[in-house]
């Protein structure tokens, strides 16, 4: 009788792990800083931050994830008034769409610009992660750190004199992640997904000049819904940089023929 206990103990706790949540829907708040720095006449430079916050869902099941902007509390576009320069922010993300399939480590993007839409084709790529041994709770889920770095591009914008010009500047970036242990989904905000061997309930970019952080989770999901965006034609990453920075091009604005600089982080 002894061990017919102990092995309907083992069968039991075999069980509840099988149990765990593999479907959901988390709903996510997003932090960004953008800095610009405006030169005046005299040589001299002003910095200025300005702060956004945004909500985005997160639907995940049958491996699959699908990311996009939950609700508009405030403009897409925000203008921003020094001195009689006027800037115009334009958020990304706002209407994005971002689909991943972890079993095949592809993902989709629907990415909308100046009012195109580009569909992105492009591979999941894991970052190298260093798992730490401290953990928090959050939301009643016991999340354990990770942190990584990784290199990227990122473009510096200036325009002097109504001329504007674009450079592309490497840049380091340092991550800090905490993923629920008890759901085994490598799911997350953003692009940082298919990362970590479960989901990401907040996630910290640069010491706070961006973060996510998830402010609901459910178990339900509409998995029907979890699908590729759809278009006539789709791009690469380079093939859709190409484009963009083309607009970008065609697009730009005479800045009233000042004398002023900003530069746009």
């Amino acid at each position: 009788m002894k061990k017919i206990w102990i092995t309907g103990s083992l069968l039991s706790i075999g069980l509840c792990s099988l149990a765990q949540q593999k479907q959901g829907t988390v709903v996510y708040e997003r932090t960004s800083q953008v800095r610009f720095n405006i030169a005046d006449n005299n040589n001299g430079e002003e910095s200025k931050v300005q702060t956004r916050t945004d909500k985005f869902d997160l639907s995940f099941g049958n491996n699959q994830s699908l990311w996009r902007q939950a609700e508009k509390e405030n403009d897409d576009n925000e203008n921003i008034s020094n001195n009689g320069v006027q800037i115009r922010m334009i958020v990304a993300g706002s209407d994005d769409v971002l689909y991943h399939n972890f079993t095949d480590a592809k993902k989709t993007e629907l990415r909308v610009f100046f009012e195109r839409k580009f569909i992105i084709d492009d591979s999941i790529r894991p970052l190298k992660w260093k798992m730490g041994e401290e953990t928090k709770t959050i939301l009643n889920h016991v999340c354990r750190k990770a942190t990584a770095t990784n290199t990227s591009k990122r473009t510096s914008m200036s325009i002097e004199n109504g001329v504007m010009e674009r450079k592309e500047i490497d840049d380091t970036s340092t991550i800090t992640a905490w993923f629920a242990t008890d759901i085994p989904v490598s799911a997350g905000p953003a692009e940082f997904q298919g990362q970590l061997p479960g989901l990401i309930l907040a996630l910290d970019i640069n010491n706070g000049k961006q973060v996510y952080q998830a402010m609901n989770i459910s178990e339900k999901s509409d998995i029907a819904s979890i699908k590729a965006p759809a278009g006539k034609k789709h791009y690469s990453p380079a093939e859709y940089k190409k484009e963009r920075d083309k607009m970008m091009e065609e697009m730009q604005q005479d800045n009233g023929g000042g004398r002023r600089q900003i530069r746009i982080n």
